[in-house]
């Protein structure tokens, strides 16, 4: 038992002195790299991403302040995190409690790189970083110790946490500039100023609108002082370190002003932007500025913010295409079925004086602009509300195509002469002192509102730009807008009203008219078959059909009133207006179908596999080398289905869209889709058709035109990727 405790008296001692001697080693090889590298600590971290200390002199002086930094270098390929990281990642935090003869360290922020993988943003650095550091001795000219344990997340395709200790002694003595002096200063001067002299720029205005489906949208005016802007970008940490995309900029004439635009992320008020304010980090090229702003709530858009008067020439220049796009509207085939009851107007005003063809057309005139001015209204409180609004959206709704079903019904009817419009008692004597007929304008007037309510499912040229503006502003944008574009569309009735004598180069009326009445009513018939093709969608084909059944029921009932002897004829009106109560009503005690968002993936007849709308999966297809087409589309849509039939169904545009390197995606619109509609808003659209082409030469996307052609389609194809195969001619 002694031998055995004299033997572990021995190694006890020996482990003792081996202890020593690796601490004074350890401690030598300290020392001597700080005597080799004054200023500088060693190297710390993982295989990955590595920190240490340095310093801008190699002794503290009789400063008040040191001026040091936390330099990361980072393998290719890897980066660490901003502050605000973003979508994912955490920044370095550092803890300096270990410190001797230190009161405060100070960390200051480069300006950050933005990242995106997997359609997730986030902000750092990659390759290497230095954070400049205020260190605040306790007692000035005395010997400092900064120890520094600093914990970080390093990620490349995956993310690895990381640890640093850290470690540099200031001793007394002259302060020499140390070798990392320059590098320090190099990144202190990409640190976003909070002076605006020394930022070269200003935030002049902070506003908040509201946005379909509860969004909020920020908008930021900055001023240039100096040189005009080139790119400017800014980062935005919302309250409770929420993260903001990338800006939407739209700059000046004179690019000495810019607008910036972002959407607050998912379940950000209003308010809460409003009382606790953002930071905001302004970035353009070497210069930066960074200042907490409480933004306003503002009605008006966003680019009135901007000085200069043009903003006028905007909203004029949108005005006039808004009346451009009205007047084009005329010809698509959405409005056809409308024109069907002018025509019998017109044709039954032939040779009739020119007070009543001019009344008519006025009436009809007049119901234009009114539905136009009841869109207007109704779009300003759905907006108001906070609910998704845009044009051609009530077709997505069952009552609304039940009450057009029951209303093209009663047209047709009226056409086979089953009833004519009655006015009241004044109105109609009026009617008749105008020489324009006891019913004429109050057909007139219902023909012009008609017209409206169908041409809604159509997107013509110009319109969604038009449109686009107006339900992206304020309600007196919307007003002007809406009446510009009731103008554009009532355009030909209002120029008949004023030359009258055009009416005159029409045939007589005459017993042919019987027979053009009975092909026409044929023609609305069918609009009120597609209209029901379109509530199947909804609520569907059983219940659509009985919707049909019980406006086609209405219709026979009114055809008994010219059957002789028929006791239903005597009750034929309050019994045919309960029936197509009943259609309209209908769809409310019906089932409706559950939606699948986006649309199902699915085969054409033209052989294009169309997939399921997914706009997070756009990017991630594009940065593998895809070109993606984005259709969104809707059965209610005429223009779509014409786009469909003429151009993308057809040709070198369904080939290319059938090829390998092309991913075709259908979002139907048909049903309520608040991912079409966000998807919608963040390309400024509010109607559709809306397609665009998605490339690795255009990540952001190539709009194209509401009305679509295959040279449009090609060029964009193209432009999205060069490499792209599609014939250039048919």
């Amino acid at each position: 038992m002694q031998f055995s405790n004299a033997i572990q008296s021995r190694f006890l001692k020996a482990f003792h002195a081996g202890i020593v001697a690796v601490t004074l080693l350890i401690g030598s090889a300290g020392s001597s790299y700080a005597q080799e590298n004054p200023g500088e600590s060693a190297w710390d971290g993982n295989e990955y991403a590595s920190a240490r200390l340095i310093s801008a002199t190699t002794a503290v002086g009789q400063d008040e302040a040191l001026r040091l930094g936390l330099q990361f270098r980072m393998q290719p390929g890897w980066k660490i995190y901003w502050r605000s990281p973003g979508d994912a990642g955490l920044p370095p935090v550092a803890d300096w409690t270990g410190s001797d003869n230190v009161e405060a360290v100070s960390m200051q922020w480069p300006v950050p790189k933005r990242f995106e993988i997997f359609d997730i943003g986030t902000l750092g650095y990659e390759d290497a970083v230095v954070f400049p550091l205020t260190v605040t001795p306790i007692h000035s000219g005395a010997p400092i110790q900064l120890n520094g344990e600093i914990d970080f997340l390093v990620c490349a395709e995956i993310c690895i946490p990381g640890h640093a200790s850290v470690a540099l002694d200031l001793p007394t003595g002259k302060p020499d500039l140390a070798s990392g002096a320059h590098l320090i200063d190099q990144y202190r001067a990409t640190v976003p100023a909070t002076d605006t002299a020394l930022a070269g720029m200003t935030v002049t205005h902070a506003s908040l609108q509201h946005r379909p489906q509860d969004q909020v949208e920020l908008g930021i005016t900055v001023t240039a002082q100096g040189a005009p802007f080139t790119q400017p970008d800014a980062f935005i940490e919302g309250p409770g370190g929420a993260y903001f995309d990338a800006p939407k900029v739209s700059l000046s004439d004179d690019k000495m002003s810019a607008v910036l635009r972002v959407t607050a992320p998912p379940r950000m008020t209003l308010t809460s932007l409003q009382e606790e304010g953002v930071t905001v980090t302004v970035v353009d090229g070497p210069r930066a500025l960074e200042s907490h702003i409480t933004p306003i709530q503002d009605a008006l858009p966003l680019d009135s913010a901007m000085a200069g008067p043009t903003d006028q020439i905007t909203l004029w220049t949108i005005l006039g295409i808004a009346l451009l796009g009205g007047l084009i509207l005329n010809l698509m085939p959405c409005v056809l079925p409308v024109l069907s009851l002018k025509l019998m107007s017109v044709l039954a005003k032939s040779g009739k004086s020119a007070a009543s063809i001019r009344a008519g057309f006025l009436a009809s005139s007049a119901g234009i602009i009114v539905s136009f001015l009841l869109l207007a209204g109704a779009a300003i409180g759905v907006k108001q509300a906070g609910l998704s609004v845009g044009w051609g959206i009530q077709f997505q709704q069952p009552v609304f195509l039940a009450l057009m079903v029951a209303l093209i019904t009663l047209f047709a009817c009226n056409l086979l002469g089953l009833f004519e419009f009655r006015l009241p008692g004044r109105l109609g004597d009026r009617a008749a002192a105008m020489g324009a007929g006891r019913d004429s304008l109050f057909h007139d007037f219902l023909t012009g509102a008609f017209a409206t309510l169908l041409a809604t499912p159509c997107s013509a040229p110009f319109l969604g730009t038009a449109v686009g503006f107006a339900l992206g502003a304020g309600p007196l944008e919307i007003l002007a807008v809406f009446l510009a574009l009731g103008l554009g569309l009532a355009l030909p009735y209002l120029m008949v009203a004023m030359v009258p004598d055009l009416v005159r180069f029409l045939p007589r009326p005459g017993r042919w008219m019987l027979a053009l009445k009975g092909v026409l009513a044929l023609a609305l018939a069918g609009t009120a078959v597609w209209l029901l093709t379109v509530l199947r969608t909804t609520i569907g084909t059983e219940n659509a059909l009985a919707v049909g059944a019980l406006a086609l029921l209405a219709a026979l009932v009114l055809g008994t009133r010219n059957l002789a002897g028929s006791r239903l004829a005597r009750a034929a009106w309050p019994v045919s207006a309960v029936l197509a109560l009943a259609a309209v009503l209908a769809p409310l005690t019906m089932t409706p179908h559950s939606p699948t968002a986006g649309g199902q993936s699915r085969v054409d007849a033209s052989g294009i596999q169309w997939q399921q709308f997914d706009p997070g999966a756009i990017s991630t297809l594009v940065a593998g080398g895809k070109t993606v087409f984005v259709d969104v589309t809707a059965d209610w849509c005429v223009t779509c289905q014409w786009n469909k039939k003429t151009v993308v169904e057809v040709g070198s545009v369904a080939d290319w869209l059938s090829g390998p390197d092309v991913i075709a995606m259908k979002a139907d619109w048909t049903r309520p889709d608040p991912v079409i509609s966000d998807f919608l808003a963040q390309h400024g659209r509010y109607g559709i058709p809306f397609n665009i082409v998605y490339g690795p030469a255009a990540p952001q996307g190539i709009a194209l035109p509401e009305l679509l052609t295959a040279n449009a389609v090609k060029s964009a194809a193209v432009q999205a990727d060069p490499q792209a195969r599609i014939a250039t001619s048919d």
